[in-house]
């Protein structure tokens, strides 16, 4: 059945880079725009960015723009997540989201 699958979170320190991914299954990737959404601990979960399925066109929330970069690769049915410079405040699970489906999410912290 149709499924996405993140991967890539972990404990970093403030200034550094992740790149998360998110792998989809049992549906045609390409045909769908992709989204990532993060929730810190106690919030409500919040719209990070996303991909356009036709031509690839982005929208970042502003607190991620000139940080955060989203990409896709169709013949690999992953969508990415480069994110640099983080911040404490970038501390997160974050999860990716298509058709209705959401991924089980992959922790970010970001601590010195």
């Amino acid at each position: 059945q149709p499924q996405l699958v993140e991967s890539g979170g972990g404990l970093v320190q403030p200034g550094d880079s992740l790149r998360l991914s998110c792998t989809a299954s049992g549906f045609s990737f390409a045909n769908y725009g992709m989204t990532w959404y993060r929730q810190a601990p106690g919030k409500e979960r919040l719209f990070v960015t996303s991909i356009t399925s036709t031509d690839g066109s982005t929208n970042y929330a502003d607190s991620v723009k000139g940080r955060f970069t989203i990409s896709r690769d169709n013949a690999k049915n992953t969508v990415y997540l480069q994110m640099n410079n983080l911040k404490p405040e970038d501390t997160a699970v974050y999860y990716c989201y298509a058709r209705g489906l959401w991924g089980q999410g992959t922790q970010v912290t970001v601590s010195s």
